[in-house]
């Protein structure tokens, strides 16, 4: 039998019997360290050296060793460390007793050479496959952390939650939520003129400045469409005024685009309205909404003037006592026919962020 590299640890108060399991020791290829009794053998292990195997006598002074494999067996960073008890021939009722409290084995004095090596052996051999075991269990639980956590960067916190205690994710109405598009104006021809590596990197730190702004608003994002940015309010978390929310969250973006990505200019639009939410896919789950809530929302965005805010007539009767703004008329919405639009101009007062950390919520 092929003996496993490892380090042992030999405690015994009798230093002919720690001298001879230190030759045999080192005659099978083991590195080792001496303890005289179960004090000082546990102000070893919980030092910080690594040890493999522990051969540890019964009587001792001081502490003798069934009240330090008892500690042992207290303590998470021991308990699974293999020990061989040590005792006469005489003593087995105390190596019962060590057994039931979680010894591996046990040797007699004197030493048989032949079965020293076996015991050995076979408890270095099952550390190691003890030690495989915990590796693989710590490796899944990393698995299923990086799982759980891209889980909450493509879907709402929300969702997850729902998608966890049920297995799935109920499609549901939600009667008046607002929704935001926001895109760059002038994008497909900046795609055009400069390299794919410049033009992802300045869009990625736009997006996660969006993503920023939205969640400081208490707004949900939904997801990316090219250079579109949608997100809502009113969703999944209630808000006192969604459509303010939204509001506020874009002015916002129009004011922190050409900083996030110089020469980069936005439309807004905003609409309010009934929603269908629900998650669709197999391979790739999508957490989004439809409805001509929706719709109208993409053309309020589409026929903004750029650097604004528009929004529809709908949005505006839920925020004209909180901001300053005028109506641009009667103005042809593809889809839609002939809409009033208006245009936010700014907040009469600060819109109050909801009150939860951002940094909670963030993607990573």
């Amino acid at each position: 039998m092929t003996i496993p590299p490892g380090k042992v640890l030999v405690v015994d108060d009798v230093e002919e019997n720690r001298d001879i399991l230190c030759r045999r020791l080192k005659q099978l290829g083991l590195t080792f360290a001496t303890a005289q009794n179960g004090r000082e053998a546990l102000a070893l292990l919980r030092g910080g050296t690594a040890f493999d195997l522990v051969l540890l006598d019964i009587m001792m002074p001081e502490m003798d060793g069934i009240e330090a494999l008892g500690e042992m067996k207290k303590e998470d960073a021991l308990r699974h460390l293999p020990v061989i008890m040590i005792s006469a021939l005489t003593d087995l009722d105390s190596v019962v007793k060590c057994i039931e409290l979680g010894a591996d084995d046990y040797l007699s004095k004197p030493f048989n050479a032949v079965l020293l090596r076996a015991r050995i052996g076979a408890c270095l051999e099952k550390k190691r496959w003890r030690d495989r075991e915990r590796e693989y269990l710590a490796d899944i639980e990393r698995q299923k952390a990086r799982t759980e956590e891209l889980l909450h960067v493509i879907l709402p916190d929300e969702i997850v939650a729902e998608l966890k205690a049920t297995s799935r994710v109920a499609p549901r109405r939600h009667e008046k939520v607002a929704v935001l598009f926001c895109d760059i104006v002038g994008f497909t021809s900046y795609c055009d003129q400069h390299p794919p590596e410049e033009l992802i990197a300045r869009l990625q730190a736009w997006v996660d400045g969006f993503e920023e702004i939205a969640l400081r608003h208490g707004l949900e994002k939904i997801k990316t469409i090219g250079d579109a940015f949608m997100t809502t309010a009113g969703l999944l978390r209630p808000l006192s005024n969604p459509v303010l929310a939204c509001v506020a969250c874009g002015l916002e973006m129009v004011e922190a685009s050409p900083r996030l990505a110089p020469g980069w200019h936005v439309r807004v639009g905003i609409h309010v309205g009934p929603v269908i939410a629900g998650v669709v896919g197999r391979r790739q789950y999508l957490f989004d909404v439809w409805g001509d809530t929706v719709n109208t929302a993409a053309r309020m965005e589409s026929v903004a003037v750029p650097n604004t805010v528009n929004v529809s007539d709908a949005a505006w009767r839920e925020v004209e006592g909180h901001c300053r703004g005028r109506s641009r008329g009667v103005v042809a919405v593809k889809g839609k026919g002939d809409l009033e639009t208006f245009v936010v101009e700014g907040l009469l007062s600060p819109v109050s962020a909801p009150a939860e950390k951002l940094e909670a919520r963030k993607s990573t």
